[in-house]
């Protein structure tokens, strides 16, 4: 008898395939055969999955993108391959299918439904995305990797977290020394589609705090590579420490010893946030469609471990205020840090995966 066969399907965005890959090589390891559902653009970010991963290749597409004439394809690609998607499920039936969203897990979700095989979404964000809405009513079970995650309906979800990396989880919890009269780090994320204003309010915001407050301070920022180099000179220029690159590989241990973190609210970055419990400031993308930055934010905020500050109110002015409130007040910060720590779900992998478990057991019946 062969191993139970698990079917992840995700699209080719980080957000959809780390959860996806966390997943992947928890179930490789009770012995599950593990088989990825994608599309040629997510195949090129499946580089991190395990090599027991057999990468199926299907049809698919998205309306966001291209002229005219491949916006009128999109739909016989995707029905492509469903078709295909179901030819191999036939050959080789699936215990369970899991949806990580994305317009690649279209094909394999759709079949998973066609053929009633026990089947789930995943959903990173506290707001569904536009596939993950198009199947929140066709699966057995949704998975929500934020808490509280907007639902349709009268339809129920259950908090699972979202699986951080290792290096994260190996400080889940690490203890927080409030800032006081000592040097203070600050940790400054911007995500590749925002950084450009972290890089033109974090700065002189920094600059114009009490001097009492600003000798202390530590900065890691991570700027844009055009804002590089303008950035990395104000603060020379202003005399405040900082290490400014485009990318840290060490986003763990500058967490770890960060007093404060400010940054975008995407779902990854919150998670290993609250995992290790770090006050925060987010600001969330102002363009993002469905605003799913707020909703990322809301649990952290509602809980008391970080403030929220809309792109409108994130201004020089406000921002120092902020921070000489907050870096004035150890005690305060302290219980922010807790707050944190109280949302973080370390454990979002296992939970997955007894969630995947109780649907093959019910398969069976």
């Amino acid at each position: 008898m062969s191993a139970p066969l698990l079917i992840i399907a995700a699209g080719g965005t980080g957000g959809h395939m780390f959860p996806a890959q966390a997943l992947a090589e928890a179930m490789l390891a009770k012995g599950w055969r593990v088989k990825l559902s994608t599309d040629t653009r997510g195949a090129r970010y499946a580089g991190g999955f395990p090599d027991a991963v057999e990468v199926n290749v299907v049809g698919s597409a998205t309306f966001a993108r291209g002229g005219i004439a491949q916006k009128l394809m999109v739909p016989f690609r995707i029905l492509g391959g469903i078709g295909a998607a179901k030819w191999r499920m036939f050959r080789d039936r699936p215990t369970v299918v899991v949806g990580f969203g994305g317009y690649p897990a279209i094909p394999a979700m759709s079949a998973a439904w066609a053929l009633r095989i026990p089947r789930m979404i995943h959903e990173q964000n506290g707001v569904l995305g536009r596939v993950n809405q198009l199947f929140a009513k066709r699966v057995d079970q949704i998975a929500c990797g934020t808490w509280p995650t907007e639902l349709p309906g009268k339809i129920e979800g259950v908090h699972t977290g979202n699986p951080v990396r290792a290096a994260i989880l190996e400080h889940a919890g690490a203890p927080y020394i409030p800032p006081g009269d000592y040097p203070m780090s600050i940790l400054v994320m911007g995500g590749s589609q925002g950084a450009r204003v972290m890089s033109d309010v974090v700065p002189p915001a920094i600059s114009a705090l009490p001097q009492e407050i600003r000798r202390n301070i530590r900065v890691s920022h991570q700027a844009r590579p055009e804002d590089l180099e303008r950035v990395k000179e104000y603060y020379a220029n202003e005399v405040i420490t900082a290490d400014v690159q485009t990318f840290f590989d060490d986003v763990p241990r500058r967490m770890v010893d960060a007093q404060l973190v400010i940054s975008r609210s995407g779902a990854s970055t919150v998670a290993d946030v609250s995992v290790i419990g770090r006050p925060a400031i987010w600001v969330p993308l102002a363009s993002a469609i469905r605003d799913e930055q707020t909703a990322n934010a809301r649990q952290l905020v509602e809980a008391g471990g970080a403030h929220l500050m809309t792109e409108p109110e994130f201004e020089v002015a406000p921002l120092t205020d902020k921070l000489a409130e907050l870096l004035s007040d150890g005690q305060g910060m302290l219980k922010m840090a807790q707050a944190a720590t109280a949302c973080g779900v370390p454990d979002a992998t296992e939970r997955l995966v007894q969630l995947v478990d109780n649907l093959a057991e019910a398969g069976k019946r």
